[in-house]
């Protein structure tokens, strides 16, 4: 018998509009800048609609916006769905 322990981390989820080249080496890229900022926990991008989605506790918008420089992408806006 298998004991499985889940662990739910409770955060922020944030929305953005970005904007920067869709192939999937910049996507990568992109997500794993996101996901070295302090406090990300899971990065979602959905490249046909310029959305990505981050998941985490206490990270700024001005981190995001950092990072996604350093991947050659440009936040355009927060974004509310």
């Amino acid at each position: 018998m298998a004991i499985v322990f889940t662990r739910y981390i409770e955060g922020m989820t944030k929305n953005y509009k970005i904007s920067g080249e869709a192939s999937e080496v910049a996507v990568d890229s992109l997500i794993d800048e996101v996901r070295m900022v302090d406090g990300t926990f899971d990065v979602e991008i959905d490249v046909a609609e310029g959305r990505m989605t981050v998941t985490g506790e206490n990270f700024s918008d001005a981190d995001i916006e950092k990072a996604a420089q350093e991947a050659g992408f440009s936040i355009l806006s927060p974004d509310t769905p």
